[in-house]
Parts: structure tokens; sequence; C-alpha cells
């Protein structure tokens, strides 16, 4: 069942709220973060298919890749850390994913948690809805790849001498992830580029892929007001480079 939106004038009270605080500080959400060259390969899904043709069907896709802190704290302590993904499509909508550090256990892959390696479990927090199911999606360390290390600059030194990769895998509210893709992080883009980048979790997403939940409802009126105080739109930015 789809969760009907609350009204519409508390709406338009968290988007205002929401683009006052990014006026006096900029980026509302996760503020301190570094920006890549990106690609997403999808291999497709094992087992079942999802339902969503972007998740089972194969491709490669050029991407922008963003690492940042949620608060920030300073260097290396402890933050709730982001990862957010837009996938490029020859011609079509981008789709922007945006993960926060958390738990693989189902008990945990709803709940933002504090880390301070910015290797490990990225979820997606809220679900999304796919024809009558539910399903979360997550960006998985890979056992094979250079880690990222412990704060930005750590990020950075790692993309300047190695490809870093993650997984990215699908999973319902209880099952065991399920591999369906690659995310390769390439070269640094400039603080400019970085800046300009404006993510939409809710609104850049294939038509057969939907947010389900109140987080959702909250998430697309906290981004919006945040883009609104920065003068950028919900598909600002994003590489034009050549992929990894």
């Amino acid at each position: 069942m789809t969760v009907t939106p609350p009204p519409s004038r508390l709406a338009t009270a968290v988007e205002r709220a929401a683009a006052a605080l990014s006026r006096r500080r900029g980026r509302l959400l996760h503020p301190a973060g570094r920006s890549f060259t990106g690609e997403m390969m999808i291999w497709g899904t094992p087992g079942p298919p999802t339902g969503a043709g972007l998740l089972d069907d194969p491709g490669r896709y050029r991407a922008t890749v963003r690492l940042s802190k949620g608060t920030p704290t300073p260097g290396s302590w402890p933050d709730v850390l982001g990862l957010a993904v837009r996938l490029h499509r020859d011609g079509g909508h981008p789709f922007d994913l945006l993960v926060s550090s958390s738990g693989a256990a189902p008990l945990l892959r709803n709940l933002p948690l504090p880390r301070r390696d910015f290797t490990g479990t990225y979820t997606s927090i809220m679900g999304y809805r796919v024809g009558p199911r539910r399903i979360w999606l997550a960006a998985l360390a890979d056992p094979d790849s250079v880690g990222l290390g412990r704060g930005l600059s750590a990020v950075a030194a790692a993309t300047r001498t190695d490809t870093p990769r993650l997984v990215l895998a699908v999973a319902s509210a209880v099952g065991p992830w399920r591999p369906v893709g690659e995310i390769s992080i390439g070269a640094q883009l400039d603080a400019e580029e970085d800046a300009a980048l404006a993510f939409d979790p809710v609104r850049n997403l294939p038509p057969d892929l939907r947010v389900a939940g109140p987080l959702g409802w909250l998430r697309e009126q906290t981004y919006r007001g945040s883009r609104r105080a920065r003068g950028a739109d919900a598909q600002s930015g994003g590489s034009t480079a050549t992929t990894v």
C-alpha cells in the first residue's frame, strides 16, 4: 500500500526549514564530501528478478560518485557516512542512489550507524516499492578491492593510486543481500563540480522503482529545500568525463 503524504502545509514547512538551514550552512545534508567520476556495472539479479529493469537487466553506465560525512565531524572521527551515486542513462532520466553507513543484518539495515572507515556496508535505509514488493539496496565492501580508508583525505588518496570498488546488492526486509552489480570509483572532481552536484533519491528513479514509507516523503522535502537555497535543481551537476 502506498503511504499517503502528509498535508501540503506540513510539506511546505519542512521545505522552508530545510532551505533556511541551507542558506546558513550551504549543503544541508552531508556537506563535507568528495566527488568522483565512476561507473556502475549491472550484472543482473541472481535468482528471481526484482521487477525493476535497471537491476534485472545487465548494463554498463557512466556514473558520478560522492562520498561524504553527515555532520561533519573532524578528520576521521565517527560519523554517519554517505555514498551517493548518480547513474547516467543516455537519453534517459538519471538514477540517484543514496545510501548511508549501516548494518547488513535485517534489523540494522534500516538504521544509519556512525563509523570511521569508509569501507563497509551502506544501505538505502528507506525501502523501495517494486510492484507489490518492497526491496532495499546496498553498497557492500568488495573484499578484492583496495580499501577507502578513514577520512575524506584517505578516500581521495585511494582513488589516486587505484580504482576502489563496491558491490551493489538488493534484499528484502529480512532476506540475504544478493549482488547485482559493481560501483567503480575513478578520478576526483574539483571542488566546484562537487558543490554543483544536487541529488534527489525520490524523484530521480526509474519508473518501476518507487520509494516507500514516510522517510521517502521527508527526504523529498528536505532535499527540495536544500536545492532551492543553493539555486540547484534535481539533476544539477554530474561528471561528463570518461568512465573509469
